[in-house]
């Protein structure tokens, strides 16, 4: 049976719906953050104005709040990067993608770790954190004094792996902010990891926030490898297409996949935001040209605009005098009606991001 066929420009606009960018909605923060399957956040902001972007009326201590009451996690998930949770997910992925995170160690740090116990370093490190909260560097040099010829941030690093460390708040509290220290994520939420190691209800999962996928979107997402048998246990479960380059996606039935010419409004996305980080193929709204060169930006990363659901360029805000500037850099020409609608979106991030400053927006000059 021949499977139907889903162009990039359909494959977008599904992916802007399940990632709530087509309008933004009345949910709460923790559920969005749920249904995201949780948002990257190594910079501690960028979560806010993920959030913000996505829901109508969100407010910082919607998230500040969470943070502080320990319903939602800052914790290196998939891909071993940091990544903002609900509790609840944070005890039930942080199993699942243990093999990824030993992958990366192993990667990055193998051979400054050779000839070590990597599961005595952690129990080192474990009694270290939960004695009282440390920041990263501290955690690395106390390590230290047992290894004394080795890495302190190797140390460090293999505790993270073998570990599974919470970064208190008032780290990633807007306004308030602090170093990142961390203790154990059982010791800080009161419970142990729970659920099976096995990846098909996370695949799941990331099929209802960014599919239609294939299985090497859902490797890229997730950090893991070897997803296709996981895919063909669950195929019962999924329905199956094509996209223009013949490859196979897969998909939850009853997922939302809005015509191609839906409407897409200006958004502006926080830096190491998922939608642009989470598929083998990103050209669904990235192109290899522009992807290219917003990877290879100097400097610390920015945040991204998407008109009609693509990626046109880039955005951060310059504070100076009192004054809080949007300034906008384009990828691409823009027309007096996109350069209105930026505008008027740019107004509304800075009365969010930079409330109690004078405004200005500034467009750099485009190609």
């Amino acid at each position: 049976m021949t499977s139907d066929v889903l162009g990039r420009r359909a494959l977008g606009r599904a992916l802007l719906a399940r990632q709530l960018l087509l309008s933004r909605h009345t949910m709460s923060a923790a559920d969005a953050i749920e249904h995201l399957v949780g948002m990257q956040a190594q910079l501690p902001t960028a979560p806010y104005v993920g959030l913000w972007t996505r829901l109508d009326g969100f407010a910082h201590d919607d998230l500040g709040g969470l943070l502080t009451d320990r319903s939602v996690v800052r914790i290196a998930l998939m891909r071993s990067t940091v990544h903002l949770v609900t509790a609840r997910d944070c005890l039930a992925l942080r199993p699942v993608v243990q093999p990824g995170l030993d992958r990366a160690l192993k990667g990055q740090f193998g051979k400054r770790l050779d000839g070590l116990d990597v599961a005595e370093i952690g129990a080192a490190g474990r009694a270290l954190v939960e004695e009282q909260p440390r920041m990263f560097d501290e955690l690395g040099k106390l390590l230290q004094e047992r290894w004394p010829d080795r890495d302190p941030l190797a140390l460090a690093m293999a505790v993270r792996t073998v570990v599974p460390l919470a970064q208190l708040p008032p780290r990633g509290v807007w306004g308030v902010g602090g170093q990142a220290v961390h203790t154990s994520t059982e010791q800080w939420l009161g419970r142990p990891l729970t659920g099976s190691a096995a990846p098909d209800e996370m695949v799941l999962r990331f099929l209802g926030a960014f599919g239609p996928a294939t299985i090497m979107d859902a490797q890229t997402w997730s950090g893991l490898t070897r997803l296709r048998e996981v895919v063909d246990r669950l195929r019962p479960r999924l329905r199956t297409f094509r996209g223009e380059d013949g490859k196979e996606l897969f998909d939850l039935p009853e997922a939302p996949r809005p015509r191609p010419d839906a409407p897409a409004p200006v958004r502006l996305l926080p830096e190491y935001d998922n939608l642009l980080l989470s598929h083998a193929d990103r050209t669904r709204v990235i192109s290899d040209e522009h992807r290219k060169r917003y990877m290879a930006e100097r400097g610390p990363m920015r945040g991204s605009i998407l008109l009609d659901g693509r990626f046109r360029g880039l955005w951060r805000i310059d504070r100076k005098a009192g004054v809080a500037t949007l300034v906008i850099e384009p990828y691409e020409g823009l027309s007096t009606t996109d350069i209105a609608d930026i505008t008027d979106e740019g107004a509304r991030l800075l009365a969010f991001a930079a409330a109690g400053t004078n405004h200005d927006i500034q467009f750099l000059p485009g190609p």
